[in-house]
C-alpha cells in the first residue's frame, strides 16, 4: 500500500472521530445551554415521595427461651396508591374483581364497615363503637339506619351502577381504606396471611389489577396458644380515637399495635424502626423509580420471667381443683366454684414465675371468637391474677399481727380470751370458742376474737401504715397493666360512702373485711414481703431485653427493692412466720401441709362476698429461707384451704418433691375433727 493512501485513511479516521466528538459537544451544549430551561422544568415536575418499610416485630420468649409470640412469613395483599388508577370508576372495578376473586378462593379480607353484607341492610350487633364511628363519618343522625349510611356511602364512592350487594362489598373496602389513611405514603392492606394458591391467582391476573400487589411479610402468631394469654396480650389496628397520638409518634394509620399484656406494655421495644422506600414520579403521577433508601431495624426480643413448668402447673391445677369442687363439694360450700387466679413469685428478686387465670382463652382463636369471648358472663378475657380485686379475709391477719407485735401493742405470748363473742362488741363473733389464746394458735386456728382485740389495740392508722408498706393496695411495679384496689381505712370509707370511721370498722378491717380490695398479685407480693422480713421487691415480668437475634442483651435484669420496713421490732417477722407455719402444720391448712417435707408458712381466708364466700390462700416456702410465694384465689370456693392443693402442686414442682397424688383437704367437718378438742378451724 502506498504511503499516501495510508495517510489519507488516517486523516479520514481522525476527521470521523472529531466529527463524532463535535456532535456530542454540540448535543451537550444543546442540553446544558440552549435547552437548559426546558430540562430544568422537567426536573422540577418530578417528585420524590417516601413510604415506610415495615420493621419485623420483636418476639416474646419465656424464661426457658421458648417462643410465646413469634413471627412467621406470610403473604399480604396490598393496594399501592402509587400504582392505583386515579379514576374512581377504574378503582371500583379493580376492587370488585379482587373481592370476587377472594370470595371464590374462600379467603377473608379486611372490612371494618359494621353493616350486614347483604340487603336488607342492618347494623351488626355488638359493634356499638364501630356503628357510632360510621354515623359520625357519614354525618348521619344518631337514630339513622344502616340503609341511611349505605345511601351516603354509595354516593361518596360512586356506586350507583352496582347492585346493592356489590355496592356493599366495595363500600366496605373503600370505607376501611379511608379509616386506615390510604395514601401515597400509606399502602392499604386488603388482606393478610393469604394462601399461596390465592397468591398465584392474583399474580396471574396482575395486568387486570393495577396497584394490587402481594408482599411477603412477617405476621404474628402464638406457638403456645394457651400459655398465659392474659399476660401476653394481642396486636390490633389503630383506633381512630388514638390515631392522633400515635401518628405523632411516627405510626401510620394502617399499622398494628400491641393491645394489653406484654404486647402493649413493651410496644416501644417490640415495634422496631421502620425503613424508608423512595418513590420518584413524574408530573403525571407515573412512577419512574422506587428504591429502599433506609433499611428497617427489627424489634427487640422480650424474655419473660414466666416459667412454662410453673405456669402450666398453675393453670392446670387451678382448673382441676375447681372441677373437683364442682363434682365433690356440698351445695353452698364450694360446689359453685367457677373462677380463680394463681400467682407465684420469686421471693428474693420479685420475679413473676406464674400468673394463671381461670377461665381462660385460646390466643390463636382470639379474633374469630372475640364476640363470644366478650359476651361470656364469666369474662374469660379478664386477667383475674393482675386485675381482679378480692377481699383478703383472714389472709390479712398476718399484717395485723405485724403491726401489733412489731409496735409492741401486744407480746407474742400474750393471750386474748376467746369466748365466741367479742365482749365490748358482742355482734362480732368467732366461729369457735378458743378460750385464752396467743398469736401462734390464734393464727393457726384463725381466731377472729384475737384479731378483733389486737386490731382495736393497735389502731387503724398503724395497721394501715403496715399494710401499705407490705404492698397491699399499692402498685407492684409490674410492667403490664394491673388494678390497684384499696385498703380499708378512714380515707377509703369517706371516698366510697362519705361517712366517718368507727371502732366497729377497725374490728371488721382487722380480719380482712369491709373495704379491703386487693389483687392476687398484690397478695403474693404481700406474702413475699413477710417472707423477706420486711423487704418489699419491685415486681417484674421482664427477665431481660435482647436484640432481635436473641444473642445480645440490651437491658439486663437487676432486682429492685421498693421498700424496707425498719421501724418495727425485727423479731415480729419471726413471730408471724412461726404462726403461719403453725397454720400449715396444725391449723387451717393442715390437711394439705400437715406432713409436708418442707415448712410452709401459710394463711387461709374465707372472705364474705356478694353471694358465696371466696377461698383465699397465701403461702411461702421454705419458711426458714423462703424462695417462692404462692397465692391462690377460688371464687365461691367457700373454704380458704380449698386453694392449698394448687399451691402444693406448685411447691412440689419447684422443689422437686415427688408427687404421689394431690388430695383435697376434705369437707369442713372432717377438718374440725382433726382440730384440738373444743376448737373449730374457721378458714
Amino acid at each position: 500500500m502506498k504511503p499516501i493512501t495510508l495517510w489519507i485513511r488516517r486523516i479520514v479516521i481522525v476527521l470521523l472521530v472529531l466529527g463524532v466528538l463535535m456532535a456530542y459537544v454540540g448535543r451537550l451544549m444543546q442540553i446544558q445551554i440552549v435547552d437548559a430551561e426546558i430540562f430544568r422544568a422537567m426536573l422540577a415536575d418530578r417528585k420524590v415521595d417516601t413510604q415506610p418499610v415495615k420493621a419485623v416485630r420483636g418476639e416474646i420468649v419465656d424464661a426457658d427461651g421458648n417462643l410465646l409470640a413469634a413471627n412467621r412469613m406470610g403473604y399480604d395483599v396490598i393496594i399501592d396508591y402509587a400504582f392505583f388508577p386515579r379514576r374512581f370508576e377504574q378503582q371500583n372495578e379493580i376492587l370488585l374483581e379482587l373481592i370476587l376473586l377472594f370470595e371464590q378462593s374462600g379467603e377473608s379480607r379486611n372490612d371494618s364497615l359494621p353493616i350486614s353484607r347483604f340487603p336488607p341492610f342492618s347494623f351488626e350487633s355488638g359493634r356499638d363503637d364501630d356503628i357510632a364511628r360510621v354515623k359520625s363519618f357519614t354525618g348521619t343522625q344518631e337514630y339513622a339506619s344502616a340503609d341511611d349510611a349505605m345511601h351516603w356511602l354509595t354516593g361518596r364512592y360512586r356506586l350507583n351502577q352496582y347492585t346493592p350487594a356489590s355496592a356493599r362489598k366495595i363500600a366496605g373496602v373503600r370505607y376501611t381504606m379511608e379509616q386506615r389513611g390510604f395514601n401515597l405514603r400509606t399502602p392499604y392492606t386488603f388482606a393478610s396471611d393469604i394462601d399461596i394458591a390465592t397468591v398465584v391467582k392474583i399474580k396471574e391476573r396482575s395486568f387486570e389489577l393495577a396497584g394490587v400487589d402481594v408482599t411477603e411479610v412477617a405476621s404474628r402468631y402464638y406457638p403456645v396458644h394457651d400459655m398465659a394469654p392474659h399476660l401476653l396480650g394481642t396486636i390490633g389496628p389503630i383506633f381512630p380515637e388514638e390515631s392522633r397520638e400515635l401518628l405523632e409518634k411516627g405510626y401510620a394509620l394502617n399499622d398494628l399495635v400491641g393491645r394489653g399484656g406484654v404486647e402493649g406494655a413493651m410496644e416501644s421495644f417490640l415495634r422496631g424502626t421502620d425503613g424508608v422506600r423512595e418513590i420518584l414520579t413524574d408530573s403525571s403521577g407515573n412512577v419512574i423509580e422506587a428504591r429502599e433508601s433506609v433499611s428497617p431495624i427489627p424489634g427487640s426480643t422480650i424474655k419473660l420471667t414466666i416459667s412454662p413448668r410453673f405456669q402450666y402447673t398453675a393453670q392446670e391445677m387451678l382448673e382441676a381443683q375447681i372441677a373437683f369442687l364442682n363434682e365433690n363439694a356440698p351445695e353452698g360450700q364450694g360446689k359453685e366454684a367457677d373462677a380463680g387466679a394463681v400467682v407465684m413469685l420469686e421471693v428474693k428478686t420479685g420475679k413473676l414465675l406464674a400468673a394463671a387465670t381461670f377461665p381462660s382463652y385460646d390466643l390463636t382463636a382470639y379474633n374469630e371468637d372475640y364476640t363470644l369471648l366478650t359476651g361470656d358472663s364469666m369474662r374469660p378475657l379478664f386477667n383475674r391474677a393482675l386485675g381482679g380485686l378480692y377481699a383478703p379475709g383472714s389472709t390479712f391477719k398476718p399484717s395485723v399481727a405485724l403491726a401489733g407485735v412489731g409496735n409492741n401493742f401486744i407480746g407474742e405470748g400474750a393471750s386474748v380470751n376467746c369466748t365466741h363473742t367479742y365482749g365490748p362488741y358482742p355482734q362480732f363473733r368467732c366461729l369457735g370458742s378458743h378460750g385464752p389464746i396467743s398469736l401462734l394458735r390464734a393464727m393457726a386456728q384463725s381466731c377472729n376474737i384475737y384479731f378483733y382485740d389486737l386490731g382495736l389495740r393497735t389502731g387503724i392508722d398503724t395497721i394501715d401504715a403496715m399494710t401499705k408498706s407490705l404492698g397491699l393496695g399499692e402498685p407492684t411495679g409490674i410492667e403490664v397493666p394491673e388494678s390497684i384496689g384499696h385498703r380499708s381505712n378512714p380515707e377509703t370509707k369517706r371516698a366510697l360512702r362519705g361517712e366517718d370511721w368507727y371502732p366497729g370498722d377497725t374490728i371488721q378491717s382487722s380480719i380482712g373485711q369491709l373495704f379491703h380490695s386487693f389483687t392476687p398479685l398484690q397478695m403474693a407480693n404481700y406474702a413475699a414481703t413477710i417472707a423477706n422480713k420486711g423487704e418489699r421487691m419491685k415486681l417484674t415480668l421482664i427477665e431481660e431485653i435482647l436484640d432481635y437475634t436473641g444473642s445480645n442483651v440490651t437491658r439486663p435484669f437487676a432486682p429492685v427493692v421498693a421498700e424496707k420496713i425498719e421501724n418495727i421490732d425485727p423479731m415480729a417477722f419471726d413471730s408471724v412466720i412461726r404462726s403461719m407455719v403453725a397454720a400449715s402444720r396444725t391449723g387451717s391448712a393442715q390437711g394439705t401441709f400437715g406432713n409436708y417435707p418442707l415448712d410452709v408458712a401459710s394463711k387461709t381466708g374465707t372472705p364474705e362476698t356478694f353471694g358465696l364466700p371466696n377461698s383465699t390462700f397465701i403461702s411461702f416456702a421454705p419458711a426458714d429461707d423462703p424462695e417462692v410465694a404462692i397465692v391462690v384465689i377460688i371464687e365461691k370456693g367457700w373454704h380458704g384451704y380449698t386453694g392449698a392443693p394448687v399451691a402444693k402442686a406448685l411447691f412440689d414442682e419447684y422443689f422437686g418433691i415427688e408427687i404421689d397424688a394431690w388430695v383435697d383437704s376434705g369437707p369442713q367437718q372432717l377438718r374440725n375433727e382433726r382440730a384440738a378438742p373444743g376448737f373449730r378451724i374457721e378458714d
